[in-house]
């Protein structure tokens, strides 16, 4: 069984960040992708979703809050967030701006 957790896994401090990477190891996984951006400051309100979320940062920050546990998650460059269906989060963007890659997997 899945863990229902969030789990952080942060990019590895040997190798230097390279987005082709991330899309690779996206494909790898199977996992269809898309870029997106904000800007610093950009806020999304507490929401779930019905998929599990993988985001990779590929430049800039952002902060997830978990509204039921209070905790909240800050992702740099080169991290990744597996975020399990069903966890409710809200958002907001670093004072540099994000630019994530982001990926679905259905839950079956």
């Amino acid at each position: 069984m899945p863990n229902p957790e969030p789990q952080v896994q942060p990019w590895p401090q040997d190798r230097p960040l390279d987005a082709d990477a991330i899309e690779e190891r996206m494909k790898a996984e199977g996992l269809p992708y898309y870029r997106w951006s904000n800007g610093p400051g950009d806020v999304y309100p507490a929401h779930d979703h019905a998929f599990h979320k993988v985001i990779y940062v590929v430049r800039g920050s952002i902060s997830f809050g978990l509204p039921q546990s209070g905790e909240r998650i800050i992702l740099c460059t080169g991290d990744r967030l597996d975020l399990p269906a069903g966890i409710r989060h809200d958002a907001t963007v670093g004072g540099q701006g994000v630019v994530c890659l982001e990926g679905h997997r259905a839950i079956h």
